[in-house]
């Protein structure tokens, strides 16, 4: 654990540099708190000893010192603490940023394996909980170092009491440790149990509507409850912990309060100290006593801080997810020209998908791939897209292996408009801008009515700054694929696949969408997978998958002739 808490602490600091004079300038604060922390119960003493002498003017003078002393440690504490939060708020903001640029890289394969749980928990609540343990580290080091000031008076005032408050301490500290430990390892199990819970109700909300027209609430919400029981039933046990050894700490400290008393009454009658300095002594107990309890807090909080940022270097700086791995090759702008040589690829290892696949696209081509389902169409344009790394063989842009490819040189290059594009939660305009920086008015406008979009667009009350709802909820099937459309093409990227982008849509905007498709011929590489041979007629090339190889290639005309899976599917077609 040790080990595993410095390694944290190192990867932490790294996002602190910046703000080092904060962590500094908290630092000369605590000191001076811990100094006047332990000057006060000197002060205090004598101020006793002054009332019961009769001495006035001195009382008057020492209650002034202690006024400013008071007032200077109030102060002293608010500006560590002001010093404190910039630090790990702005240490917060840091990591937040850096863990969702990371969860960007990650491999596909990884977000197909976990639940969306996994990452929202971890780029919230474990990043806030690093943040917040920082605040809380910072406070009890704070306290720390006040109560050792005060420890260190008792120490000047009686050497015996202070021998009695250490051994208490360390009983308490004791009992402390185990509170930590217990509490911690229910903590891990509670967290784990959170991820899972927050991934089965992010899939309610995504869901909502599927599960109410499938009649499936009443089964769903049984899912959902099981899982709110287990998240709970740790926090449970978690706050159980908390309660128990509070309940023993509390009896020891209340037991040591009336040992202090018979002690200090033993100490009085052999005039070991005087009952001036024993009340400050007794009125200080709560703080001396507490130290253990503020240093626990503070082992309690390093392993917090452990766990949380256990987690969340998991994903930063491990090798426990995988994360997507580019070459170092960039091309501005690319010809278009596409290779598949030989590739095999399975998605788990056992059933290949695409089985010694080989096949050459040319620059500003439309080339079609059509098939049953199944047969690997949809997975060799995640594979030009380079979302799965490919098994053996190769897939070449320009002549170029895509492995050598920096991430620009592919994804800035192409664009994928799927059968169920995600429409992002905005306006139809912040959709469009979200996916180009800079992007003018009139290339949007230009886009859409090349998406067969804009006239739908202008009859919203509100254009353009139309919010679509999550998913795009407002829009129907077939505006959702235009918009993805007219987002790919502001891209203005030079390859441009077609995955069962125009399934959705009606006989009429199918006919304006393969109008826009047409309009591009001899401009952009484009590839088109279609369940509806009528979209793809006009192909320069049609290529037929089968079972994950091409079975055969050739025009529309050609296939007829030469392919009788090819004649069939065309055939049923025309029947429907």
């Amino acid at each position: 654990m040790e080990k595993i808490t410095k390694h944290n602490l190192k990867l932490t600091l790294k996002y602190t540099k910046k703000y080092k004079w904060n962590f500094i300038k908290y630092i000369i604060f605590n000191i001076i708190i811990a100094i006047l922390g332990a000057i006060l119960p000197l002060i205090t003493a004598q101020q006793i000893l002054k009332l019961t002498n009769g001495l006035l003017k001195d009382l008057l003078m020492l209650s002034i010192l202690t006024l400013v002393i008071g007032i200077t440690n109030k102060f002293c504490y608010y500006f560590a603490r002001t010093n404190a939060q910039k630090f790990s708020i702005k240490t917060l903001k840091n990591i937040q940023i850096d863990m969702a640029k990371e969860i960007l890289k990650l491999e596909t394969s990884e977000l197909d394996k976990k639940t969306s749980g996994v990452f929202i928990e971890r780029i919230t609540r474990d990043t806030s909980k690093i943040a917040d343990i920082l605040l809380e580290l910072n406070t009890s080091i704070t306290d720390v170092i006040t109560n050792i000031g005060i420890l260190l008076a008792v120490f000047v005032i009686n050497k015996y009491m202070f021998i009695y408050y250490v051994i208490i301490i360390i009983l308490v500290f004791i009992l402390e440790i185990d509170k930590a430990r217990r509490w911690n390892e229910y903590d891990r199990l509670y967290r784990k149990t959170a991820e899972e819970t927050t991934g089965i109700i992010g899939e309610l909300v995504r869901g909502i509507r599927d599960i109410k027209v499938l009649n499936a609430s009443k089964s769903f919400l049984g899912i959902v409850e099981n899982k709110i029981n287990e998240v709970n039933q740790e926090r449970y046990n978690m706050s159980k912990t908390t309660l128990k050894y509070d309940l023993i700490i509390g009896g020891v400290k209340n037991i040591t309060e009336f040992l202090t008393l018979l002690l200090g009454i033993f100490l009085i009658n052999i005039k070991n100290i005087s009952i001036a300095n024993f009340l400050v002594i007794f009125t200080y107990r709560g703080k001396i006593l507490n130290l253990m309890s503020y240093f626990s807090f503070m082992l309690e909080d390093l392993k917090d801080f452990t766990l949380s940022a256990t987690r969340v270097f998991e994903i930063i700086d491990s090798n426990k997810f995988k994360k997507e791995r580019f070459g170092t090759k960039h091309i501005n702008k690319i010809k278009g020209y596409i290779e598949f040589r030989n590739v095999n690829f399975s998605y788990d290892n056992n059933r290949k998908v695409l089985k010694d696949i080989s096949f050459k696209v040319n620059e500003n081509e439309i080339v079609s791939f059509v098939g049953a389902s199944g047969a690997g169409k949809s997975t060799i344009f995640s594979l030009l897209a380079k979302m799965y790394n490919i098994n053996s063989g190769s897939i070449l842009i320009d002549g170029i292996n895509i492995n050598e490819l920096d991430e620009d040189s592919i994804r800035g290059n192409l664009s994928i408009i799927t059968q169920d594009p995600y429409i992002f939660n905005m306006s139809i305009k912040e959709n469009l801008t979200s996916v180009k920086e800079n992007l003018t008015d009139e290339e949007i406008v230009k886009a859409c009515k090349l998406a067969c979009l804009h006239d739908y667009i202008m009859s919203l009350p509100e254009g353009y700054n139309t919010i679509v709802g999550e998913g795009g909820l407002t829009l129907s099937g077939g505006q959702k694929q235009r918009l993805a459309i007219a987002r790919a093409l502001v891209q203005n990227t030079k390859i441009i696949l077609f995955d069962e982008a125009t399934s959705s849509l009606d006989n009429e905007t199918q006919k304006s969408i393969q109008e826009a498709i047409n309009n591009m011929k001899n401009k952009y590489t484009i590839l088109i997978i279609a369940h509806r041979l009528s979209t793809v007629i006009n192909s320069d090339r049609i290529l037929l998958v089968e079972e994950g190889k091409i079975s055969i290639e050739g025009t529309h005309k050609e296939l007829l002739e030469k392919s009788k899976t090819y004649n069939k599917l065309y055939k049923l077609e025309l029947e429907k």
